[in-house]
């Protein structure tokens, strides 16, 4: 069997549970949105050098997979959709309040490519904002999606900035938008 099957040369793709639809519909996008945020985070943890951070991303990787495939399991499949908990989003949270704790990370706006690394997940972080926009749209539209996907996505947007910056703060770079005289809100950054 060949990965050139054709059933999508009509513009046509099967969701879990052997459901046909368009490739533009709004669960396709959503999912398909997933996938390039993991591909992005891949790239990202290809070129780090923390192995903390590195082995954190290849851990969230497998989880959005999980993801992923519960977005493309619509209730009407036949075929169960995979399991997200509330700990899969507290692992992210415990992340996120781990990194925030560390003396001298950044909380104000930065100014993303200062340094290489940092800058991928910047391109990660973006990709998954559009993720989380994509999966609101298909809860607006009505659909039913897993109740922890939107929050792990949402809190995994967050993480992604915050490995960003403790690579910054490793290497010695001010990604910092704003100087001292023009410093906002604390936890302005990720949007």
């Amino acid at each position: 069997m060949s990965i050139a099957t054709k059933r999508g040369d009509g513009g046509q793709t099967g969701l879990a549970g052997g459901i046909r639809v368009s490739k533009a519909d709004l669960r396709v996008d959503a999912y398909g949105t997933v996938d390039e945020l993991n591909s992005t985070l891949g790239f990202a943890r290809s070129i780090c050098k923390n192995a903390d951070i590195c082995s954190a991303v290849h851990d969230i990787q497998k989880t959005l997979f999980r993801v992923g495939s519960s977005l493309a399991t619509p209730p009407e499949s036949k075929k169960a959709a995979p399991p997200l908990t509330e700990e899969d989003v507290d692992r992210l949270t415990d992340m996120v309040h781990a990194i925030e704790a560390k003396d001298g990370i950044l909380s104000d706006w930065s100014l993303p490519g200062a340094h290489a690394e940092s800058a991928a997940f910047e391109v990660a972080r973006t990709v998954c904002r559009r993720a989380e926009r994509c999966v609101v749209r298909l809860i607006e539209s009505g659909a039913a999606i897993h109740p922890q996907a939107l929050p792990f996505i949402n809190r995994l947007s967050d993480l992604i900035w915050l490995f960003a910056r403790q690579i910054e703060l490793e290497c010695g770079v001010d990604s910092r938008l704003r100087d001292e005289q023009h410093a906002g809100a604390k936890w302005s950054r990720a949007w």
